[in-house]
């Protein structure tokens, strides 16, 4: 399963740049259960939890998601690593939601080109998942904006891989 899983990445991290060597830490040591709702979802979006976004450094879509993130209100902690496979599985991210980049926030993993508001919406829903992420590299998906934006879906998954559509998003 390793494998199938650092093959399915190597494709998606060659589109950003360099895909080999180490993390600048842990995401396991980062991980823990999400942590209790903070109330409405206006409360979330007063006291957002910081994201650790984990990426190469050359991968100019995932600087574009990281903007989008901290235009929604989001503080952005965003780490350079070579070894971007460990972090992934470290975090758990099924094979088929691989991409370039992952995300820690609040006990979640978010994986890819998630829009903000699903990311608000799953920290506000306190849902029992590991985490959300969007398959690809979707056109017109935060960071992958460009002509003939594409429906995509924001999928959920478990600790054990299970997945199931937690969005259905149409870009305009």
């Amino acid at each position: 399963m390793r494998s199938f899983i650092q093959l399915a990445a190597i494709a998606f991290l060659a589109a950003c740049g360099n895909a080999d060597a180490a993390p600048g830490g842990s995401a396991a040591e980062m991980m823990g259960s999400p942590a209790p709702a903070t109330g409405t979802a206006g409360a979330v979006d007063q006291a957002l939890p910081e994201v650790v976004v984990y990426k190469t450094e050359t991968c100019g879509c995932c600087n574009g998601w990281i903007e989008h993130l901290r235009a929604a209100g989001f503080e952005v902690d965003a780490r350079d690593v070579r070894d971007l496979m460990s972090v992934k599985l470290d975090a758990g991210v099924p094979g088929p939601l691989v991409t370039c980049h992952t995300a820690l926030v609040d006990g979640y993993v978010v994986e890819g080109h998630v829009p903000a508001d699903q990311v608000k919406r799953m920290l506000a829903e306190q849902p029992e998942v590991a985490g959300i992420g969007v398959a690809g590299m979707p056109i017109g998906s935060p960071g992958m904006e460009g002509p003939n934006p594409q429906p995509y879906q924001v999928v959920a998954f478990d600790r054990d891989g299970a997945m199931s559509v937690y969005a259905e998003i149409r870009p305009r």
